[in-house]
């Protein structure tokens, strides 16, 4: 990037100090004929304390004191050898891409590719096209229509063992036919993937040449807000580059994978910092450097970093095993919203509600139901869906869980087992037929029919046939095809008795009511206004 000039409206320091010392000098005259005339008429020791006065003054003018700015050069000069450089050789083109990550997550530095910048298929960037959420190197979509091309990818990573394992992010190694990482001391070395984690988008890599290599440790405390912080890695291929700032914010969620709780920084991250680590100033990771916020692809001060304790769980698995095993229950949740509080009589939107719960999984075996609401895992609130995913996906599997749940008003504790997570399934909508709606709550804005009479829809519920887009129930994203399975905790199987649930819930004096509602991809609860 060419220098531009640099602006001059700031004034030259000497001449700062030069105009202070001018003016101390003026007020010291002044004071001194002043204290001269007052001399005749007051006693001498009145004269020397405003004398002194004066000396004071013209010294606190012309002497302002110094701020000293903090350095990092000797925490940096031990930190930079842990830190690499990733190269990797790929091929892109015609391969399954994913929503977020997956083969969007690639930076690109071959002579074809270098300092251009690609946009993926539209639907592949959850965010739409054109927004200012740009990931790492996520320019590239499932690269349909486009031919196989070999390219050098390249990002960042730091060594967490001493022989050699090395941390990076998944989406940088993926798809790598061959890695390798560059030292700060020029050593270009061969290195071989030995496992990946795209939910967390994690990587870890070992390198082929036997050695001791300088290594991390990862901080043991999460760290502050305002914390100051170093990020280091490889931007734009310039190889091992330092900056600092500050944390800004956790606990982020960016809408990248089912685990989101990053922490924001302000250390100015760009393209090839991917990977790379952010250091306290004890020089502990605290982070991993994987996705920023901008809208031109450069740093604008947003950065995201997978926190310490996350990536150390994840790095230690990959290692060990070469691959990350989660605690799972088989239920399908969702936050708790203000209108579903308010249906369920809650006076805080707080806790995770069970949509659905996997037939024969550990959930049912406990007892738990759809719509009960998660309070807490062991002696830890949950405040949302999202930290009940964390929670349980922390627990190594087989592991023994107590869950306090709120059912239909009263408190309860179940235990329960987790499993290993199971492969995920995609299961494909089913064509149906369209039957003879039968209009529902004019309201609502719905046409209804019961289940039992759209091919495919099963036995259970009520189907939405048609949505008035003007309605509350387009509002809270009802769409045609959805299936209503009970309401106001009532099982429904024709329009009929949905009408008649909404006015009970509407004679007892609620605003909403609570319905649970399966679409294409899962079930969940939606609180429709009724007033």
């Amino acid at each position: 990037m060419p220098l531009l000039p640099q602006p001059t409206t700031q004034p030259e320091p000497s001449r700062v100090r030069r105009s202070r010392r001018g003016l101390g000098a003026v007020a010291g005259l002044g004071m001194l004929a002043l204290a001269s005339a007052v001399a005749a008429f007051t006693p001498a020791e009145r004269v020397a304390g405003l004398m002194s006065s004066t000396s004071a003054l013209a010294a606190e003018t012309t002497a302002p004191p110094a701020t000293a700015m903090p350095s990092f050069a000797d925490l940096v000069e031990h930190l930079k050898p842990t830190v690499v450089s990733v190269y990797v050789d790929a091929e892109i083109g015609n391969v399954a891409g994913l929503p977020g990550r997956g083969s969007q997550g690639q930076e690109f530095q071959g002579q074809e590719f270098q300092g251009q910048e690609f946009q993926g298929q539209q639907g592949q960037n959850p965010f739409g096209p054109g927004s200012p959420f740009e990931f790492f190197f996520r320019q590239f979509g499932n690269g349909q229509g486009m031919p196989a091309q070999r390219v050098r990818a390249q990002g960042s990573g730091f060594f967490i063992s001493a022989d050699g394992y090395v941390l990076t992010n998944n989406h940088v190694v993926e798809h790598a036919r061959g890695v390798q990482i560059k030292t700060t001391d020029g050593k270009t070395l061969d290195a071989k993937v030995v496992g990946t984690d795209p939910k967390t988008d994690l990587a870890v890599l070992k390198v082929t040449t036997s050695g001791s290599f300088p290594f991390v440790k990862f901080a043991s405390q999460a760290p502050r807000v305002g914390d100051w912080v170093l990020a280091m890695g490889n931007p734009f291929g310039l190889g091992g580059t330092v900056t600092a700032g500050i944390v800004s914010a956790s606990g982020r969620d960016i809408g990248s994978g089912p685990y989101d709780d990053y922490l924001q920084i302000d250390a100015p991250v760009n393209k090839g910092n991917s990977g790379g680590p952010t250091f306290n100033t004890r020089g502990e990771v605290i982070g991993v450097n994987t996705a920023i916020y901008s809208p031109s692809g450069g740093s604008i001060g947003i950065a995201f970093d997978i926190p310490a304790d996350t990536a150390k769980s994840v790095a230690d698995q990959l290692t060990s095993k070469g691959a990350v095993s989660r605690g799972w229950i088989g239920v399908m949740v969702q936050p708790v919203t203000a209108d579903v509080a308010d249906s369920l009589g809650l006076k805080d939107a707080k806790g995770a509600l069970i949509d659905d719960v996997q037939k024969d999984g550990p959930a049912a075996k406990a007892g738990l139901k759809s719509g009960d609401l998660v309070l807490a895992v062991g002696d830890e609130q949950i405040k949302d869906a999202r930290e009940l995913a964390r929670k349980i996906a922390s627990v190594a599997p087989g592991q023994q869980l107590k869950l306090s749940i709120q059912r239909n008003g009263a408190n309860e504790v179940l235990t329960v087992t987790t499993a290993a997570f199971p492969d995920e399934a995609k299961a494909a909508r089913q064509d149906r037929r369209e039957p003879s709606s039968t209009p529902g709550d004019a309201k609502l804005g719905l046409y209804l029919a019961p289940a039992s009479e759209v091919q495919g829809a099963g036995a259970e519920g009520v189907v939405v046939v048609n949505v008035d887009p003007s309605g509350v129930a387009a509002e809270k994203g009802l769409q045609q095809g959805d299936i209503i399975l009970d309401a106001g905790g009532k099982t429904v199987s024709t329009p009929k008795e949905l009408s008649a649930a909404v006015g009970e819930a509407r004679k007892a004096g609620k605003h909403s009511i609570l319905m649970r509602v399966r679409g294409a991809q899962a079930t969940r609860y939606v609180a429709l206004p009724i007033a």
